[in-house]
C-alpha cells in the first residue's frame, strides 16, 4: 500500500534524523558515558565518498558529549539538503541513502525528499545489492545498474534497506530514465549449501516478495528471449511522489451477509477468451467487465477469482501430441509474487510498469460493485512456484529459504501442497508477510474475501517452531514438531483478529494434500468459512441414487448442523458445492463414470479417481435419447439441491449452460476450448438450462427461508416421507422431502426421489389453502419452472389439476420438486 502523505510526518520526522547523520531505527550514536545506549559500528564503507567520511568524523566527535547532547540541534533546509547528498550511484542518477526498514518492500518517499524506500528481509544473507533495470535491459537481460548496500549503514537487524533519490543530473546515458519508470530485484550473496537450507546465489537477480507489480514477458504465452520459459522478473518502482489516482468513484464495501451469497467461481481467462465472446481483449480483466452483465442477469452476487496473483503460466511448457498444442499452467495454482496481480491477464499488459494492469484490475472490482457482486480472491499461500530443490531460484528461495519454505533438517523440502514446496506459513516473519499481503488486497485494491487454497497447511506447526522463535519465550512442554496441526494457530488467530481482514469473507479449502483434514474441524473463531468437501461427497452419492444416505443429505440440506453447529458457527459458515475447477464439471458429472486426462501427458494418473459420478447408463456425450434426458434431470436435480440447502451455495463457471470437458477432470494445463466459457452455446436457443437456472437463483433470493441466519428447527421445518410427516431414514431410502415456512414467499414444498421407480406423494394437507407446483425437474423445458410469465403455465399446472384436487403429487424417477402454499382463492 503506497504510504500517503499525511501517514509519512513521523516517518519524514525520523528520515530526517537518519539521513542528518547515518542513525537508523533501534541504534543510537556511539558514546563515551558509562549509559547504556546500543551502539553499532560507523565504519566508512570503502565506496563512500568524502563527503560520507567528513560527517562520521563530524558524528564521531559528536559522539563524545554526554548522551543528552546526541540529539540533533535543527539544521536549515539548505544544511539538510547538503548532508543527505552521502554517496552518489555510479550512473550519478540516485542519491543512495541509508533508508529506513520498515515496511518492507519499496515505499515512496515524497517528503522531505523524494525518493523511493527499499526494504528485505533476509536473516541469512551476507551481502545485498539492489539492482535496477530500464524496461529495454530487462527483456535484454541486462541490469541497467548495480547498486551495493553497505552492510553497516543499510541493514538494520535482518533487514537490508535502502532510499534512492533522484538527482536528476546523470553522468552515465544509459541511466537517464527516470526512477519510477524502471525496474528493481535484488542479488543476494551468502552460502549457498542445500543441505541446510541454503540457496544464496549473487548471479541471481531475485524478485522482492514484497514487489507490487512484476514485469517479466510481455504477453500471455509468449516466450520469453532465447524460447526462455522463465525469463527474469522484475518489481515496478514507485513515483517518489506517486499516490493513488485511480478513480474509485466512490466505490465502498457492499458488505453483503454471507447467507444473501450466490458464489460463481471464475477464471479471468478463460471466461472470455473463446472466439465467441466477441470483446475487445480477450481473456482479461477488461474483459471480464464486459461481461458482467451475463452473471447479474443469472442472479450472481460473488464471484471467485482462481488465482489472479503473478504466476508463470509458461511454468509447464511441454508439447501434448494428444492436444496438438502446448501444455500451460491455466490454473495458476502456482504463484510468483503474492502483491502483484497477473499482468498477463491485463489488456494493458506491462504499460507503465506494470500500473495500468493495476488500474485495470480495480476497474474490475469497482464495476463488478457497482453491478452489486462482491469479489473474493483465491490465495495460494500454502506453497509458490519455486517447487523442490530441482525448481527455479526466482524469489523467496533466494532471499531467505530457510524461513519461507518448512525444511526438513538436511534441507530437504516438506511437501504438503503436493507442489514441491510448502509455504512455512507459521513462521513470525511469513504470517506477518502474508497478512501484510491480504490487507493489501482489501485496502488498495478493494477485495471482498478471500477463498484459501489448502488452508489446512495454514495451521501447521512451521520449520524451527520452538516457543521462543514464536512467543518471545520458552514454555513447559515438548517442542512441536515441524508440520504438527496446532490448535491455535498463530495465522489464522492473526487473520481472524486482524481489524481490516476479520470483517472481510473469509473461506478456507479445509483439507491438504498431506492428508489434514479439518472440514467441520477448521480453527474458525466464528468468522471463518469453510468449502464443504462432504456436502459435495454425499449430495452426489445420494442425488444418483446410493443407498445408505437420506439422513446425510437431510442435514446437507440443513446447512450440515453436524459439522458447525457444535462449534458455535452458522449455516452460512458452509460454502455448499457440487463442483468446482477441481474434478468434474456439472455435465460431465452425469456423463461420465470415469475420468478422460489423457491429454494432460500423465497417462491418465493424474486427476482425482474418486469422483462420485454416473453416466446413466452410457459412457460419453454419445447417447440414447433417453439417457440424455435423464442426464438433463439430474443436472437439474443438482442445481435444486444447491439452491434450497442452506448455506451459501457456489457455481462452477459455465455450469450454468452445461460446459463439458469431454470428461478431463484436471484441465489445469489446457489453454483451450476445455477451460473456456463457450458464450455461442449458453446463447444457444437449445440451451434451457440457463433459464431454469436463472429462475431458480431468483427463487432462492427471494425466498428468505432458504437464507437464513441459524439452523432450522421444528417450528420452521417439517421432514416427510411419501406420507406428510413420516420421513424414511432407512439405508434403503431414497426419498427425502421437508416443508418450510417463510414470511415472505409462504411455505414451500421440496421433494427429491432419487430412486429408479416413480411415486405418488401425498401433501401436507393446508386447509384453505393449495399447492402451486413451481418447479418439476422430469417436465421438459420451460415447463421444468413455472414462472409466472410462462405463456402455457395456467395449462401447464390445470395437468395436475386431479393429483392437486386429492392432494397428491406425482414424481418420476430422479426427479425433485418445488411446490409453492398458495390461498384456494388466490
Amino acid at each position: 500500500m503506497m504510504v500517503g502523505v499525511g501517514s509519512l510526518r513521523p516517518v519524514a520526522a525520523k528520515l530526517r534524523l537518519m539521513l542528518m547523520d547515518g542513525w537508523s531505527e533501534n541504534n543510537a550514536w556511539n558514546c563515551n558515558c558509562n549509559c547504556k545506549c546500543h551502539s553499532r559500528n560507523s565504519n566508512s564503507n570503502s565506496n563512500s565518498n568524502s563527503s560520507l567520511s567528513i560527517s562520521r568524523n563530524r558524528n564521531n566527535n559528536r559522539n563524545k558529549r554526554n548522551c543528552s547532547a546526541a540529539i540533533p540541534a535543527p539544521v536549515s533546509v539548505e544544511e539538510e539538503a547538503e548532508s543527505t547528498r552521502r554517496r552518489v550511484s555510479s550512473s550519478g542518477a540516485f542519491y543512495v541513502l541509508d533508508g529506513m526498514p520498515q515496511p518492507l518492500g519499496p515505499t515512496s518517499i515524497p517528503s522531505p525528499i523524494k525518493g523511493v524506500n527499499f526494504a528485505l528481509y533476509s536473516s541469512r544473507a551476507s551481502a545485498v545489492s539492489l539492482c535496477l533495470f530500464t524496461l529495454p535491459h530487462l527483456h535484454a537481460g541486462r541490469i541497467t545498474e548495480v547498486i551495493p548496500l553497505d552492510p553497516h549503514a543499510n541493514r538494520t537487524g535482518n533487514v537490508w534497506h535502502v532510499l534512492l533519490s533522484p538527482t536528476n543530473n546523470p553522468t552515465n546515458t544509459n541511466t537517464n530514465t527516470k526512477l519510477e519508470d524502471m525496474l528493481y530485484g535484488f542479488q543476494l550473496d551468502g552460502d549457498f549449501c542445500p543441505h541446510q537450507g541454503l540457496y544464496f546465489d549473487s548471479s541471481n537477480v531475485l524478485l522482492d516478495p514484497y514487489a507490487k507489480a512484476v514485469v517479466s514477458r510481455e504477453a500471455y504465452g509468449l516466450l520469453g528471449p532465447s524460447v526462455n520459459c522463465w525469463p527474469q522478473f522484475a518489481g515496478m518502482i514507485p513515483s517518489p511522489a506517486s499516490h493513488d489516482d485511480f478513480d474509485w468513484q466512490g466505490d465502498r464495501p457492499l458488505g453483503l451477509h454471507h447467507k444473501d451469497l450466490i458464489i460463481y467461481e471464475m477464471h479471468i481467462r478463460g471466461y472470455t477468451n473463446h472466439d465467441s465472446s466477441n470483446v475487445h481483449h480477450p481473456g482479461t480483466y477488461a474483459s471480464a467487465v464486459q461481461k458482467l452483465d451475463h452473471l447479474r442477469g443469472l442472479g450472481i452476487n460473488c464471484i471467485e477469482l482462481m488465482p489472479c496473483h503473478e504466476f508463470n503460466e509458461l511454468e509447464y511448457f511441454d508439447h501434448s501430441p494428444v492436444m496438438g498444442q502446448h501444455k500451460m499452467n491455466f490454473w495458476g495454482y502456482s504463484t510468483v509474487n503474492f502483491f502483484s496481480p497477473m499482468m498477463r491477464y491485463a489488456a494493458a499488459g506491462h504499460r507503465n510498469c506494470g500500473r495500468d494492469a493495476i488500474k485495470e484490475f480495480k476497474t474490475l472490482v469497482r464495476e463488478a460493485h457497482k453491478s452489486g457482486i462482491e469479489v473474493i480472491m483465491d490465495v495460494v499461500f500454502n506453497h509458490t512456484a519455486e517447487g523442490n530443490e530441482n525448481g527455479p531460484i526466482l524469489s523467496f528461495r533466494g532471499i531467505d529459504n530457510s524461513t519461507y519454505y518448512m525444511l526438513a533438517p538436511k534441507g530437504e523440502f516438506y511437501n504438503y501442497s503436493g507442489c514441491g514446496n510448502t509455504f512455512n506459513c507459521n513462521h513470525p516473519v511469513v504470517r506477518q508477510f502474508i497478512v501484510d499481503c491480504l490487507r493489501y488486497w482489501v485496502t488498495e485494491m478493494h477485495i471482498d474475501g478471500f477463498r484459501f487454497d489448502l488452508a489446512s497447511i495454514m495451521t501447521r506447526g512451521s520449520s524451527l517452531w520452538d516457543p521462543m522463535n514464536v512467543y518471545g519465550y520458552a514454555l513447559e512442554g515438548d517442542m512441536i514438531t515441524t508440520g504438527t496441526p496446532l490448535p491455535n494457530p498463530p495465522l489464522i488467530n492473526m487473520i481472524s483478529n486482524d481489524p481490516i481482514l476479520s470483517g472481510v469473507k473469509l473461506i478456507a479449502e479445509a483439507w491438504d494434500a498431506g492428508g489434514l483434514y479439518q472440514v467441520g474441524q477448521f480453527p474458525h473463531w466464528n468468522i471463518w468459512s469453510e468449502w464443504n468437501g462432504q456436502y459435495r461427497d454425499v449430495v452426489r452419492q445420494f442425488i444418483k441414487g446410493t443407498n445408505g444416505f437420506a439422513g446425510a443429505f437431510a442435514e446437507c440440506l440443513c446447512g450440515s448442523p453436524n459439522l458447525y453447529q457444535g462449534g458455535g458457527r452458522k449455516p452460512w459458515h458452509s460454502v455448499n458445492f457440487v463442483c468446482a475447477h477441481d474434478g468434474f464439471t456439472l455435465a460431465d458429472l452425469v456423463t461420465y463414470n470415469n475420468k478422460y486426462n489423457l491429454a494432460n501427458g500423465e497417462d491418465n494418473r493424474d486427476g482425482e479417481n474418486h469422483n462420485l459420478s454416473w453416466n446413466c447408463g452410457e459412457e460419453g456425450e454419445f447417447a440414447s435419447m433417453g439417457v440424455r434426458r435423464l442426464r438433463k434431470r439430474q443436472m437439474r436435480n443438482f442445481f435444486v439441491c444447491l439452491m434450497v440447502s442452506q448455506g451459501v451455495p457456489m457455481i462452477y463457471m459455465g455450469d450454468e449452460y452445461g460446459h463439458t470437458k469431454g470428461g478431463n477432470n484436471n484441465t489445469y494445463c489446457h489453454d483451450n476450448y476445455l477451460n473456456y466459457f463457450r458464450w455461442d452455446r449458453k446463447e444457444e436457443q437449445s440451451c434451457d438450462l440457463y433459464r431454469f437456472c436463472h429462475l431458480l437463483i431468483k427463487f432462492r433470493r427471494e425466498c428468505e427461508c432458504l437464507g437464513m441466519d441459524d439452523f432450522p428447527t421444528a417450528q420452521r421445518l417439517q421432514w416427510h416421507g411419501h406420507q406428510p410427516g413420516m420421513p424414511d431414514w432407512s439405508d434403503t431410502s431414497r426419498f427425502v422431502a421437508f416443508s418450510m415456512n417463510g414470511e415472505v414467499k409462504g411455505e414451500i414444498y421440496v421433494a427429491f426421489n432419487t430412486s429408479h421407480l416413480p411415486v405418488v406423494v401425498t401433501l401436507p394437507d393446508r386447509p384453505g389453502y393449495r399447492w402451486d407446483p413451481l418447479v418439476d425437474t422430469s417436465k421438459p423445458a420451460p415447463f421444468d419452472f413455472l414462472s409466472e410469465d410462462l405463456p402455457d403455465r395456467v395449462t401447464a399446472v390445470g395437468q395436475f389439476a386431479n393429483f392437486l384436487d386429492s392432494n397428491l403429487y406425482p414424481m418420476l424417477s430422479y426427479s425433485s420438486v418445488i411446490l409453492v402454499l398458495r390461498p384456494e382463492d388466490a
